[in-house]
């Protein structure tokens, strides 16, 4: 048999595991929801660990969203012509449709993602997992459902902040930079905001957060091989969840925003 074919076919075999088991462990979460009660509690510690640890980095990288979005935007202007008072609608657009929901959720699965499948994956080689099984606890009831609900819960939440940050950081940089007041910035953001585009950022944002709980639970509990296995289940639930938000971005983007 052909080296080449032999590799595309177990590369595909993997790929088609992947995938299913993805799925798979998606359908039994669905499923622990019914228990959602006896764990509530345990949601809530995973909505301050995953979701309020992660508020410090996200205010950071929205600082500098926003500022180079208007940077960028104002010397688009210059380039073509167009007025500076435009720049706040701009700005608000690309912020709360586009940047704000995706760089969130990236930065989100760097740093939770990665989290989640290190914890499980530990606790997989460890056999704590196993424990659990025979003392007669669901693993994905008491493991996966409060990480996976604390991710679609607090992206979305992360995505508010990010928003709000954002515009403050390219109004100071338009202020500052490009010699636009605040009053023609903010009035251009409010003539061009529309409910339904921060609304349809935050659903963006709630299904990224479940596909990053999803990876990076199911990443964790097929790790194997010890901390270099752990390490291998970190490295590809980060790759798997960024690549499923940037397919993801796009079919929202088809669906939601219309041409």
């Amino acid at each position: 048999m052909d080296p080449g074919l032999s590799t595309i076919g177990r590369r595909g075999v993997r790929f088609i595991t992947t995938v299913g088991g993805i799925f798979l462990l998606l359908y039994q979460f669905l499923i622990s929801l019914k228990d959602l009660p006896r764990t509530f509690r345990l949601l809530l510690e995973q909505v301050y660990v995953l979701g309020v640890r992660s508020l410090p980095v996200i205010v950071i990288i929205s600082v500098f969203v926003g500022a180079v979005s208007a940077w960028q935007a104002a010397y688009q202007f210059k380039f073509i012509g167009a007025p500076l008072r435009y720049l706040g609608q701009a700005v608000g657009k690309a912020v709360v449709i586009e940047l704000a929901p995706v760089l969130s959720a990236i930065v989100f699965a760097g740093r939770v993602g990665a989290g989640i499948a290190a914890e499980l994956g530990t606790m997989r080689v460890t056999e704590q997992i196993d424990a659990l099984e025979t003392m007669g606890i669901n693993p994905v009831r008491y493991l996966v459902m409060p990480r996976v609900l604390a991710c679609v819960f607090m992206v979305p939440f992360l995505v508010i902040f990010a928003n709000f940050i954002a515009i403050m950081g390219g109004m100071i940089v338009s202020v500052l930079g490009v010699d636009v007041s605040i009053e023609t910035f903010m009035n251009g953001f409010r003539n061009s905001f529309a409910m339904s585009d921060f609304v349809n950022g935050l659903i963006k944002a709630a299904v990224f957060g479940l596909a990053i709980g999803v990876v990076g639970c199911f990443e964790g509990f097929r790790a194997e091989g010890g901390a270099e296995g752990v390490g291998r289940a970190t490295t590809t639930s980060v790759v798997i969840s960024t690549v499923m938000i940037l397919i993801l971005n796009f079919v929202f983007a088809v669906i939601l925003f219309r041409v």
